[in-house]
């Protein structure tokens, strides 16, 4: 029993050994040159201004919490995609309302002007 946890703790190790050995490898060959746009803050593809604990607009929340909300519920989808072929019609109809019920929420927001950033 124990055999198999050395080939486990031998595969470890070589990966170790082959990490710290790249690592030191680039802090040797790599030159290290410094300048002053290279060690300046980028942040969106703009020069940053003002503190940097300023307040964001609502907007930029909203259009983030959107994004995560139907990401999450498009991770739904993975499971139906892969067992289509499996289901019954009405394990379908079911998908069908929920992908229904998504649109409609999506639509509500296109609509309401939640996603429109140049108001």
């Amino acid at each position: 029993m124990l055999s198999s946890y050395i080939l486990i703790f031998k595969y470890l190790v070589i990966c170790f050994l082959i990490v710290c050995f790249l690592v030191a490898l680039s802090l040797l060959i790599v030159p290290r040159l410094y300048d002053e746009e290279k060690i300046s803050i980028y942040e969106c593809g703009f020069n940053p201004y003002g503190d940097s604990r300023s307040k964001f607009e609502v907007r930029f929340y909203l259009v983030a919490i959107l994004f995560i909300v139907f990401d999450l519920e498009l991770t739904f989808l993975f499971p139906w995609v892969i067992l289509i072929y499996k289901m019954t019609f009405w394990s379908f109809v079911i998908m069908l309302v929920f992908l229904i019920i998504l649109l409609v929420g999506f639509i509500y927001e296109l609509f309401s002007g939640s996603l429109d950033w140049n108001e």
